[in-house]
């Protein structure tokens, strides 16, 4: 004989409870007692009952997904936040939909499409780069990642970008470096303003001059890290000390000066900011300043939620404190 479908009814009478306590239990089991929630979950297991998504997802007038909007899909800095992201969102039965903000040539029109399009019910923007004008989907809440320049109305999770290249500059002042140069990402992305200004408020307290030919462009790609130490190459009065806006630079400006026969940390000291996989593994090992990035992921997943859970179209903003990874990138100068 053919077995009858379980119900949220029959998972209910089994487990004692009311069919409101189920669906709490399987929507957000954080809230539920923990009796509960074991007594929910094995009679979910004895019945066999299976939540129908798509017909909660039409009461609810929602889509089950969430859209991410990355700056470049191919980099490897958001996989841990991915994952992150992903992890929050499965468990709470979310989809997630990603898209390359810069696939196409007007980057600003995509992000509008995206936040009137209805195909999700929340967006996470982690490109730093784009316009603030459109601040939100109709009836559904944006989480912005990094969105300084977005005020106070519209919620986020970022780190510590101005004190990690406050930490990077410190720990190069404490080995004796006096001649320190940074290497920036692109102009206009509110990572790169943000570690610019720490950078500058770090040399200013320790009383060092900021000279703006030791100021390199870069874009956070590995090959303006190595443009800029082919004209650390070619200055005849260098740096001995390098702040660098991403790990990706500072990978391609060492490969680039130990190819030109010069010496790291003996002749140029290196600190990154991300730890990237990759930075460990160097020879040297790069000093790097630490961003937690699956940690962010899930806080800005637990935002979204919370916000869409409770219909807001604001939330609380989290700045995530950042760490100095020393290793051996970074020496005392000759």
């Amino acid at each position: 004989m053919e077995r009858k479908t379980a119900t949220i009814q029959d998972v209910a009478r089994m487990a004692g409870v009311s069919t409101a306590t189920v669906s709490r239990t399987l929507s957000k089991p954080s809230v539920v007692a923990e009796a509960t929630r074991d007594a929910v979950l094995k009679a979910v297991q004895e019945s066999g009952y299976r939540v129908n998504s798509t017909a909660s997802n039409l009461r609810r007038q929602r889509t089950g997904s969430v859209i991410a909007l990355v700056p470049n899909l191919a980099n490897t800095f958001f996989s841990q936040i991915l994952a992150g992201l992903s992890s929050v969102l499965t468990q709470a039965q979310y989809g997630l939909l990603l898209a390359d903000t810069q696939a196409g040539p007007d980057p600003d029109a995509r992000l509008a499409h995206y936040l009137t399009s209805g195909q999700a019910d929340g967006l996470i923007l982690f490109d730093g780069t784009l316009s603030c004008a459109p601040l939100g989907m109709p009836g559904r809440p944006p989480v912005m990642m990094a969105c300084e320049w977005m005020g106070s109305d519209l919620p986020s999770v970022r780190v510590e970008n101005a004190g990690g290249a406050g930490l990077a500059v410190d720990h190069l002042v404490d080995l004796g470096h006096r001649s320190i140069g940074h290497v920036l990402g692109p102009r206009g992305n509110v990572l790169t303003e943000a570690r610019f200004d720490g950078f500058r408020a770090a040399m200013s307290r320790h009383g060092l001059r900021l000279r703006d030919d030791w100021l390199f462009a870069g874009d956070y790609s590995m090959d303006s890290g190595a443009a800029a130490a082919r004209r650390w190459l070619q200055m005849p009065d260098r740096p001995t000390a390098l702040f660098l806006s991403s790990d990706e630079m500072a990978v391609g400006f060492l490969g680039v000066v130990q190819h030109a026969g010069v010496s790291v940390p003996g002749d140029i000291s290196l600190i990154g900011f991300d730890n990237i996989a990759v930075v460990e593994h160097l020879t040297p090992a790069l000093t790097t300043i630490r961003q937690p990035r699956t940690l962010i992921g899930e806080r800005a997943a637990e935002l979204l939620l919370d916000m869409i859970d409770h219909g807001r179209l604001t939330g609380p903003s989290e700045v995530i404190p950042v760490e100095l990874i020393r290793r051996k990138s970074a020496a005392p100068p000759r």
